[in-house]
């Protein structure tokens, strides 16, 4: 009997929103065989993938020529000298097409059906969402499960996502596990890709976007996200934090765009977490500077002033 009549065939590849994988790669030798595997492994038939190694020292480069060889539809792009995140991925994204944009570190793993999943999601919401983000696995150094991203009990989701204008929530308290991102085109394309005056890209990509733009929360759980020791999220809050220089800039653009008194509320949440850390870890400079943004707020507290008194005594 023939059946045929009864399937629905697949959409053809060119019918479907070209979806761009920027696989960005820094010493992941050990990691990069599974990462690329899982690109491979992707349902979604209409994919751009640039390969870009930021000036490895560990090998990866020759992985990734020999998937390049055996792949010749993927562009790779080996950087002759190390330009951090936000450069590299610059560059990468000023080179491709897709209509969604994928950031994707290969120390971690996509899901099959991931980018199938979080088009389709786009496809149903109204054309002003900008990021689709989801639940991911944590795993260890050998791919074990560590847990998820949020934890699950009978009162929903910790920590809770938010979904559809969130600029205050981005402001005032972590929840988006980055991994998990798809962008809009146009929504990388406004805001002129990243900062690459910044050290690290997602606080201030979420600022920036989530001021124009709508997030989507998808209960998906759609990337394994590596944890291991060498992650850049291991140095942050301790002595000389390589990134807290950005973080205090990402929080005074933030201010310049608040627009209403609970958004700055919202970003006086995040500054006094940071003011503390700084203190805690003894740094003194970055402190001050963060009270100060927590006056320009009007939101210092009592606690604040002591805080950034103290920060003042031990810098001498």
């Amino acid at each position: 009997m023939d059946t045929s009549a009864h399937q629905h065939p697949r959409p053809a590849p060119e019918t479907l929103p070209l979806v761009t994988i920027v696989a960005l790669c820094y010493n992941h030798a050990p990691f990069l065989a599974e990462a690329l595997d899982s690109i491979l492994a992707q349902t979604y038939p209409n994919l751009e993938v640039l390969l870009v190694d930021d000036a490895s020292t560990d090998g990866s480069a020759d992985i990734l020529r020999e998937y390049a060889a055996r792949h010749p539809g993927w562009q790779l792009r080996l950087l002759p000298a190390n330009q951090g995140n936000c450069r590299a991925f610059n560059q990468a994204f000023r080179e491709s097409s897709g209509e969604f944009v994928l950031d994707f570190a290969t120390d971690d793993v996509l899901l099959p059906q991931r980018i199938a999943e979080q088009v389709a999601c786009f496809q149903r919401l109204e054309p002003d969402y900008g990021v689709v983000f989801t639940d991911a696995e944590l795993i260890d150094e050998t791919s074990r499960f560590v847990r998820h991203h949020y934890r699950r009990d009978a009162a929903g989701l910790h920590p809770r996502p938010a979904t559809g204008w969130v600029f205050a929530d981005v402001l005032s308290r972590y929840f988006i596990s980055t991994p998990t991102m798809l962008m809009r085109r146009a929504t990388l394309a406004q805001l002129g890709g990243y900062d690459e005056t910044l050290a690290y890209e997602d606080f201030d990509f979420w600022v920036r976007a989530a001021r124009h733009w709508r997030f989507y929360f998808l209960d998906q759980v759609t990337t394994r996200k590596r944890l291991h020791p060498s992650s850049m999220s291991r140095r942050g809050y301790r002595p000389q934090d390589p990134f807290l220089a950005s973080t205090i800039r990402v929080c005074e653009k933030a201010l310049a765009l608040c627009r209403t008194p609970p958004e700055r509320q919202a970003l006086a949440v995040r500054l006094r977490w940071e003011l503390r850390q700084a203190v805690r870890w003894g740094n003194f400079t970055e402190a001050r500077a963060l009270y100060q943004l927590l006056r320009h707020a009007q939101a210092a507290r009592p606690l604040d002033w002591l805080l950034n008194h103290y920060a003042q005594l031990r810098q001498g």
